[in-house]
């Protein structure tokens, strides 16, 4: 079928009989046949089966469980030697309906053996551009001796249970299963040395302060923990690489951390002595913060953390915490910690905003920090659920962003003589945001972080975004001038470039987080970015807010897949997002919308050579037409109407049409058009996203016209419009605004404009 046919049938201004339109069985013009490419077909391919487990509305089913593991633990800190050892006491409860007679433990900190496969798993040879630390820890150093050193395993009497380990894997066999229901109580005595994590870029370990000769500890994987086992996997027993977090059970933590005496201790949960630990001046501070819903209130000042660092106290105290319904447990000390809280109401409950950063954080720390933690809880529990837990808590550790429930480490660090530029201002409130984010995902809404990364970086990287913004409206003067808050992630012209790269280097977000080339775009950027459009330009805030709060809420202290939140997000608003699902997250396709045609035409009482042309291709002329028809001739086609612009008063047969159709009421609000335009839009680009476009006209006027994504079902390479106005077009804009990530905005516009693209329009923002 010509493309002059496929136009004229679309627009219904010309209808040849069906007798003549079919097209006859010619086994010459046969093609063979093809499975359903289109991309508006449904993800029943992709998707699993729902079942009593998860449903297909993307609600946990009646079946729904989860395993309970609840964990005593006595935890010292050996400064001197830079050594952790510890002590803890698992109960797992089995609420699964399969008898168990083995479990899953995780040693994280394997991965740190000086003999530890992980340390030599990449391949990409010299790297032209190294930090000096990895190049002295990579060439000139032996590997580090950490891992964990198993002392012993054994049951509740104290007999010992055996045991095998797999890297960073560890199998407990039971002496008899552990049926459904029922409960098993055993023990786990280890220690390990306690890496430098500046110098190998660690998730957890010590930073040394050479000027006062201390450490600074922030403490995260340093406990035998329980796999997940679920209805999705069975045993979440996929090794620790490195890039795939964690996949953990929810449960309740009692923990004893014994350190110098001279440290300030912050942990996950709610410290048990608070009179045991802190001096009676301290404590009457520690009280007044859990009332000061103003501002905070310092219990350790900064020159009481200079004194602290001069001390290096042979003494020992035991900070005890106790921690409900989380999924993990971490902590911080030192004796160079300053310390401050204030209160935050969220909802009919408070919670505690908490900050912990040495000397050298000032005096950016002091300023920032803790309206960062308050902003996050506020924005973050308005579009999901109230936050929960007692506090949370921001760690200042250089070269960190580690998040843990209730407790995260974060980088950004002043120059020695305190000044800061606004990247490290920015970076340092993005980061707290980012990882007191996190305590909402994955730490409640538990996703298994080991296999979809997106799913809690992703997620929280968009709701990063939005929170930004709401920081930079309640604290306009931190913004320095700017109008908006200068967010790294989250708007779509920031994720074009790597969306437009070599594919060779590119995997779909929907890929495990060890496998990617580059991790922070595929997991963090590309689906930030792909739900901040579909909230602002696909679905519109209003329907997605509410599908988002409704996954949060349904999800909240369980384990949710990639398909309960895209089933969940379609559930809740009755929008199909089968087509946006499958191009943003399952494929490597990027968006390249354009305009590639403007025609005028001419509306006529007489066909042009192009009708007549294809009339005689079915063997017809014009008198074998019934009468009652226009025709619509591209501008300068023989047989144009010269005074086109009186169509009505010259057609009799559009005259009589509307006589006979409509009152002389009616008549005097319909007036034909001047103009008529065919505009074709192009797709280079593989992703299905809605045609957003500005036309402008001679008298200085413009509109916007938002055609819904499916305006290319049937067609994915081109559609084409027809814009009938009094005014003559004289622009035509795709993407006016930068809303799809459209990765090249050479073809946006008509009449063309110099070749440019999206990237050029950005780049002078991420310089560094």
């Amino acid at each position: 079928m010509n493309r002059l046919k496929i136009f004229i049938l679309s627009l219904g201004f010309f209808i040849l009989p069906n007798a003549v339109i079919s097209q006859e069985s010619n086994p010459e013009n046969s093609q063979k046949g093809h499975v359903n490419n289109n991309k508006f077909r449904q993800l029943y391919d992709e998707f699993s089966t729902p079942n009593n487990y998860r449903t297909a509305s993307g609600k946990p089913g009646k079946d729904y469980y989860q395993q309970q593991v609840d964990y005593v633990m006595d935890i010292v800190l050996d400064d001197e030697n830079s050594r952790l050892y510890g002590e803890e006491k698992i109960t797992y409860k089995n609420n699964s309906p399969d008898e168990l007679t083995y479990l899953w433990v995780q040693l994280d900190q394997n991965i740190r053996k000086k003999d530890s496969p992980m340390l030599i798993k990449d391949g990409e040879g010299a790297q032209p551009l190294m930090r000096v630390e990895e190049f002295v820890s990579n060439y000139m150093t032996d590997p580090f001796d950490g891992g964990f050193n198993i002392d012993w395993v054994r049951d509740i009497n104290g007999n010992p249970l055996k045991h095998n380990i797999n890297m960073t894997m560890m199998r407990v066999d039971l002496p008899r299963a552990i049926k459904t229901g029922e409960q098993f109580t055993f023990s786990i005595k280890w220690w390990y040395n306690i890496n430098d994590h500046v110098k190998n870029r660690a998730r957890s370990g010590y930073e040394y302060f050479p000027e006062d000769n201390n450490k600074l500890y922030v403490i995260a994987q340093f406990f035998p923990r329980l796999a997940v086992y679920n209805d999705v996997e069975g045993w979440q027993n996929l090794q620790f690489w490195g890039d795939g977090e964690f996949a953990l059970n929810f449960g309740n933590y009692e923990v004893n951390l014994t350190v110098p005496a001279d440290h300030i201790v912050e942990a996950t949960g709610v410290l048990q002595n608070p009179k045991d630990v802190l001096n009676k001046e301290k404590y009457s501070l520690y009280k007044k913060a859990q009332n000061s819903f103003d501002k905070p209130v310092i219990i350790v000042t900064q020159e009481d953390a200079v004194q602290n660092e001069k001390q290096f106290s042979k003494k020992q105290k035991t900070w005890k915490f106790l921690a409900k319904s989380v999924r993990d447990f971490a902590f911080a000390s030192s004796r160079k910690f300053i310390w401050e809280m204030q209160a935050v109401k969220i909802g009919n409950k408070k919670s505690m905003a908490v900050s912990l950063y040495p000397k050298e954080g000032n005096p950016l720390w002091e300023e920032y920090s803790t309206k960062a933690v308050v902003q996050s809880l506020i924005t973050y529990s308005k579009f999901t659920f109230d936050y929960p837990y007692p506090k949370a808590v921001s760690v200042h550790s250089k070269n960190q962003g580690m998040e843990y429930p209730m407790i995260c480490w974060n980088y950004g660090r002043p120059e020695k003589d305190g000044s800061y530029s606004d990247r490290t201002k920015f970076g340092m409130i993005s980061v707290i945001i980012h990882e007191i984010g996190h305590n909402f995902f994955p730490m409640i809404v538990n996703s298994d972080e080991r296999q979809w990364g997106w799913m809690d970086e992703g997620i929280d990287t968009f709701m990063q975004y939005i929170t930004e913004q709401e920081f930079g409206n309640s604290y306009p003067v931190s913004l320095g001038g700017l109008s908006s808050y200068p967010s790294r992630r989250g708007s779509p012209s920031g994720i074009t470039r790597y969306m437009g790269g070599d594919q060779d280097f590119l995997a779909p977000i929907m890929s495990n987080p060890e496998n990617v080339y580059q991790l922070g775009p595929n997991a963090y950027g590309k689906p930030a970015t792909a739900l901040n459009i579909l909230r602002e330009t696909i679905m519109g805030r209003e329907l997605f807010d509410h599908a988002f709060k409704t996954y949060s809420r349904r999800w909240m202290f369980k384990h949710p897949t990639p398909e309960d939140f895209f089933r969940t997000m379609e559930d809740a608003s009755a929008v199909d997002l089968d087509w946006f699902w499958r191009g943003w997250f399952y494929t490597t396709d990027y968006v390249d919308i354009g305009v590639s045609e403007v025609k005028k035409y001419n509306v006529t009482n007489n066909p042009g050579s192009e009708v007549e042309e294809l009339l005689s291709g079915y063997g017809m002329t014009i008198d074998d037409l019934p009468p009652g028809y226009l025709f619509m001739n591209p501008e300068g086609i023989e047989g144009s109407d010269s005074d086109k612009d009186k169509i009505v008063e010259n057609s009799v047969v559009l005259k009589e049409y509307l006589d006979n159709n409509f009152t002389s009421d009616q008549l005097k609000g319909i007036k034909a058009p001047k103009y008529f335009y065919e505009v074709e839009f192009e797709k280079p680009g593989g992703l299905v996203m809605p045609l957003i476009v500005e036309y402008s006209y001679s008298d200085g006027t413009s509109e916007v016209v938002r055609y819904p994504a499916q305006v290319w079902r049937k067609s994915d390479l081109y559609v084409r419009k027809v814009i009938h106005t009094d005014k003559e077009l004289i622009g035509v804009k795709v993407d006016p605004n930068l809303e799809t990530a459209d990765i090249n905005l050479s073809n946006n516009s008509w009449p063309k404009k110099e070749a440019s693209s999206n990237f050029e329009r950005f780049k002078s923002n991420i310089k560094g």
